[in-house]
């Protein structure tokens, strides 16, 4: 077989908007409760913005330079664009069916009205509204009219935005242009007095009924809305700069007028208002999305929090429960010297992340803290403990990725704050991103220096740790505090050791260690060993995996893939005899852990860490894949996956055809494993399952329980 072949493979881009696509799908899925199925539209809107600003950008950016490599898929980035382009507006038309028809028709039935036109605001509601506009709206907007003198202004990225043709009084000229950018430093929700029931509107709709106010003197002959997309996508050469926070900040404040690669509309917009749009922006037609609805539909994440409406809301493993064991007080030291600890986000509480680094931080024993930081939440309490152990005289490294897309202003805040605290702040590597999610504490003991060490697939963040699925493990083994403390002096001195204990790192031999794992069942099936390979990740679309991966599978290896997003791998090659599945899970948390198992021929091995297999991933960042061994982790791993291959409510298929499809549920337990997760997070009653050997391993439940 020529497993290399390109018609083995699916594009990236199409296959991350069948991802995008099953969220939707969520939206739609009327057995969710309405406010989640909110929440999920919003997803998919803010999905596509980014999708646009870096992935459809770079495209575009790879046709202007005349670039005719195909991807792994054999497409060229023209013809990508064309197929992105079929697929986005499709799935823009839904969006917006799902939001007309199905979800405001629930909200009305709800007690909750949204006003979509302003001229649908009763005489009380109007008076209210432009009462509104003139004391808390007007002294922040700044209308901006084109002529001779007044050049085209420059429409921020992703701004909302209203667009008018204006014409002086008295006076014969032809219309004019003006716009005026709606305040994102307003709430765009309005929630007008209280009646009966819950009214809202948007504070576009505000602006535009009382536009004539901004330009006094001229008729309106037209109002309305649009959206601007830009190029977001960061152009760094590292290798020429000096200094790379002055850099990346002077790039930043470029992003807000990269070049224009797609315009949102109202449906209905006068034509010579979008032809004056459009030629100023050099748009084509197809960059064109005509909406029926409010632009952004992002703020639909914000009216999921609407006070009075949680009955509208998936209430049933909202709350993280207490880590068993650290109860307030708890030495978090004397608990990792009894045994490794793993944690299970956001199902568990992710304070004893948080309280490691600031027990650290206060303890007289502590000699140094080392981490490294891709994204964390705007009032973190790690890097308070951080900046306060270097106050206390710690030795204090921290690794802050300011590279971290769409999070590097926020990343410089912070690494201003910790070297103004007295911290060691390293700004990342040259030419990779440092992805990697780790913790070393150094600590003198009675019989010697101690290292503990938390390595974890999410990031330092208590707010995504909230609605992020991922894994952490606490350990003070020895092996693992040396590599830890050898990735740290790899980080802050470009010194590699000749010798690795546990850890496996990527850019240097990751990917040889996967490519490696994988052919071990190949070879072990090909000899009529048992040979399985579970692999749950964000994304796949590395070529060289993906083809061991069909080898594997070739020579008779069992391979279930769990794969939220992205998938360039594709299922049905009649030669693997349905060996490969791939499901994606799609719940209300979003599934980010990445954890990996290979039988080896009855021996077991398990793994998580921080990269996707992805060429990027794999190549040009800093990821760490580290082993779980201890007997009872192992069992909580063995529940995780047992859930997550038997999930028949939030799990999609991908099928021969390259779509996904729900579970068939037809003589199957109705089972949904983020349900599950949340119910056992306390205890774990019934995480102990049994393997049930025949050609492969298969986790089963040992007694009855929820599963």
């Amino acid at each position: 077989m020529d497993f290399s072949h390109a018609s083995n493979y699916s594009n990236r881009e199409l296959s991350w908007l069948l991802f995008n696509q099953r969220v939707l799908g969520e939206a739609k899925d009327r057995k969710n409760p309405l406010f989640e199925r909110l929440k999920f539209l919003g997803i998919t809107a803010s999905n596509l913005d980014e999708f646009f600003m870096v992935r459809v950008a770079t495209l575009k950016d790879m046709v202007g330079a005349g670039m005719k490599r195909t991807d792994i898929s054999g497409k060229t980035p023209d013809e990508q664009l064309k197929e992105i382009n079929l697929a986005v507006h499709k799935q823009v038309k839904q969006q917006y069916n799902t939001y007309n028809r199905s979800l405001l028709p629930g909200l009305k039935q709800n007690n909750l009205r949204f006003i979509e036109k302003h001229e649908d605001l009763t005489a009380k509601e109007a008076a209210y509204v432009d009462r509104y506009f003139m004391e808390s709206v007007y002294p922040v907007l700044t209308p901006m009219a084109v002529d001779s003198s007044r050049p085209f202004p420059l429409v921020r990225n992703r701004s909302c935005n209203i667009g008018a043709l204006i014409k002086a009084k008295a006076r014969s000229e032809e219309p004019e242009f003006a716009t005026v950018q709606v305040p994102s430093l307003l709430s765009r929700i309005v929630t007008l007095p209280a009646t009966e029931i819950t009214t809202v509107i948007l504070l576009e709709e505000i602006i535009e009924r009382n536009i004539d106010k901004l330009f006094l003197n001229y008729d309106i002959i037209c109002a309305q809305h649009f959206r601007i997309m830009r190029n977001a996508d960061l152009n760094i050469e590292e290798d020429e700069t000096e200094d790379l926070l002055e850099e990346i900040e002077k790039q930043l404040k470029m992003r807000q007028w990269g070049e224009a690669i797609r315009l949102e509309v109202e449906a209905g917009i006068d034509e010579r208002l979008l032809k004056i749009i459009t030629d100023e922006l050099n748009l084509d037609k197809e960059d064109i999305f005509f909406v029926d609805g409010p632009l952004d539909l992002t703020f639909l994440m914000k009216m999921y929090n609407l006070p009075g409406f949680d009955a509208l809301k998936e209430t049933a493993y909202r709350k993280p429960v207490p880590v068993p064991g650290f109860s307030t007080g708890t030495d978090i030291f004397a608990k990792i010297r009894a045994g490794d600890i793993l944690l299970h986000h956001p199902y568990q509480d992710f304070s004893p992340v948080v309280e490691f680094v600031r027990q650290a931080a206060s303890c007289p024993s502590v000699l140094a803290i080392k981490q490294t930081l891709y994204r964390v939440s705007g009032n973190s309490p790690i890097i308070a403990s951080l900046a306060e152990a270097a106050e206390n005289g710690k030795q204090v490294t921290v690794l802050v990725e300011l590279k971290a897309r769409f999070d590097e202003e926020n990343n410089i805040v912070w690494a201003k704050k910790l070297e103004q605290a007295g911290c060691h702040v390293i700004y990342g590597l040259v030419g990779l991103k440092t992805h990697s999610k780790i913790t070393l504490v150094v600590r003198r003991e009675e019989d010697s220096i101690r290292r503990y060490v938390h390595l974890g697939t999410g990031n330092y963040n208590d707010a995504t740790a909230k609605f992020y699925t991922d894994l952490g493990l606490l350990t003070c083994q020895a092996a693992m505090g040396e590599d830890a403390t050898a990735v740290f002096n790899m980080l802050s001195g470009y010194s590699e050791p000749l010798n690795w204990n546990k850890l496996s790192l990527a850019p240097l031999w990751l990917k040889d260690r996967f490519l490696y794992l994988i052919d071990r069942e190949r070879r072990n099936a090909a000899a009529g060993r048992p040979a399985y390979i579970i692999a749950k990740v964000n994304s796949l679309c590395d070529k060289d995996i993906i083809e061991a991966l069909y080898r594997a599978a070739f020579a008779g290896a069992k391979i279930d893939l769990i794969v939220r997003g992205a998938c360039c791998l594709i299922t049905g090659i009649k030669e693997l005899n349905n060996r490969i599945t791939v499901r994606s899970i799609i719940g209300n948390f979003l599934e980010h852990s990445r954890i990996f198992y290979f039988e080896n021929d009855g021996n077991p091995e398990y793994y998580a860490g921080s990269a996707d297999l992805m060429p990027r991933n794999l190549e040009r960042r800093v990821e760490i894949l580290f082993p779980v061994e201890q007997p009872d982790l192992i069992e909580r791993l063995e529940f995780i996956f047992a859930a997550l291959l038997a999930d028949t409510v939030k799990a999609h298929i991908l099928t021969g055809k390259g779509t996904y499809e729900k579970v068939d549920k037809r003589g199957k337990k109705i089972l949904n494993s983020q349900l599950e997760f949340g119910r056992n997070a306390a205890t774990f009653t019934n995480k102990k399952v049994s393997p049930e050997r025949k050609n492969s391993r298969v986790f089963i439940p040992q007694k009855e329980g929820n599963l």
